[in-house]
């Protein structure tokens, strides 16, 4: 695209070149980071700036705003990143979402229990990729959750700044219903639909783990449709205008519900399923929208798919077993194994990253769906255990 670019992160150990060779910042300090931002600005200045995962999307949105560059208002960034805001703001704009409230992990969990519905979700409040979402069916349950994910987010240094997050979590209804995930942008306040994704594993808990998206939408037009309104108010009710808009929601008899809408573009490798044929793919688009550029992207031809591998066993990974039988899977495109050998797997709803991808590419969403599911099959993940010094 004729630009340079210039890596902002924590990364001034990294082994990577490009960012160990960048600007190293701290994520937390928002201030301090935007000065650092600013100095290098004066010396050469930046076409755009933008924010690579949720955690990065206010401080990106702070940054350019000061620099007069494209960007969201730094509060809707905010919101897209903080579930409790998030839903908060959503159902005082009348826009659907699950029934919730707060839990403070500081108090007695029995009293704040009365009044739930069961079965109920447990979140943390900023976290993605389903790590730390639990499903409670009873008051045993729910207890239980709670010291899990209080666990989970003690370890998670992101939360550092804000003690608030690391003491409280989100409940919400549980919604008996499918479930779906929209890919879009927003241009000049204007939303635009890259695709519509079913999944159509069933994602009942008690952890969330993603596994097969597929595209396009099986659903009725009607409810595409239903979709496409819910996540325009959304993002008019966060103040979003600009940038990838990424957004999750259930659908069931009693209507369609916002679980997430977040200014960034879907997580991991699951972006290469929207690459076109002319070499335009999701980065390009995200990019020329952070300098103000439209981009007209084509419709995508065939039925496209993606399987995050799920961690189904815990510990060391030795070795990818059925890796060749995969690949040669009628209509698979690719099969990507991320995580090297010797790396620790972590299954939900402690870990937050999947092993590898699948990708397959088809006239029918079933014939996705049917591939993806067979050269899954042939995948065997070889693991050793881990044992800890202290019970040696």
């Amino acid at each position: 695209m004729g630009l340079e670019v210039l890596i902002a992160s924590r990364g001034e150990h990294s082994l990577i070149t490009e960012v160990h060779a960048g600007l190293h910042i701290d994520l937390d300090d928002i201030p301090a980071a935007i000065s650092v931002i600013l100095e290098e600005n004066s010396k050469k200045a930046f076409a755009g700036i933008l924010g690579s995962d949720d955690s990065t999307v206010e401080l990106a949105a702070q940054a350019a705003a000061q620099l007069n560059l494209p960007h969201n208002p730094p509060e809707a960034a905010r919101l897209s990143r903080r579930k409790d805001l998030a839903r908060a703001h959503l159902a005082l704009a009348d826009c659907p979402v699950p029934t919730h409230r707060l839990i403070d992990l500081n108090q007695p969990l029995k009293k704040q229990m009365t009044g739930l519905l069961w079965p109920c979700v447990l979140k943390p409040l900023n976290m993605s990729a389903s790590r730390g979402v639990i499903r409670a069916n009873n008051g045993k349950e729910f207890i239980e959750a709670c010291s899990r994910i209080s666990n989970i987010i003690s370890t998670y240094t992101e939360t550092a700044d804000d003690p608030f997050e690391s003491t409280h979590l989100l409940v919400e209804d549980y919604i008996d219903g499918v479930e779906v995930a929209f890919e879009g942008y927003l241009h000049e306040g204007k939303l635009t639909r890259l695709a519509l994704f079913d999944k159509p594993d069933p994602l009942e808990g008690p952890y969330f783990e993603e596994t097969i998206y597929v595209t396009p939408s099986q659903l009725s037009s009607k409810t595409q449709e239903i979709v496409m309104q819910r996540v325009e108010q959304a993002c008019i009710a966060y103040g979003l205008k600009t940038g990838p808009v990424h957004a999750e929601l259930r659908i069931d008899d009693a209507g369609t519900w916002i679980l997430e809408v977040a200014s960034r573009t879907i997580g991991g490798d699951c972006g290469r399923t929207l690459d076109t044929d002319n070499g335009l793919n999701l980065e390009d688009l995200t990019i020329s929208l952070a300098i103000g550029k439209d981009v007209k992207p084509e419709n995508l031809e065939l039925s496209r798919g993606v399987m995050m591998i799920p961690i189904v066993k815990s510990g060391l990974l030795r070795r990818v077993e059925g890796l060749s039988a995969a690949r040669k899977t009628t209509h698979v495109e690719n099969v990507d194994i991320l995580i090297q050998q010797g790396h620790e797997l972590i299954p939900l709803p402690e870990g937050n990253q999947y092993p590898g991808y699948i990708f397959a590419k088809a006239e029918t969403p079933d014939e996705v769906i049917k591939a993806l599911r067979e050269a899954y099959s042939q995948l065997n993940f070889v693991t050793a255990p881990i044992f800890n010094i202290k019970d040696s």
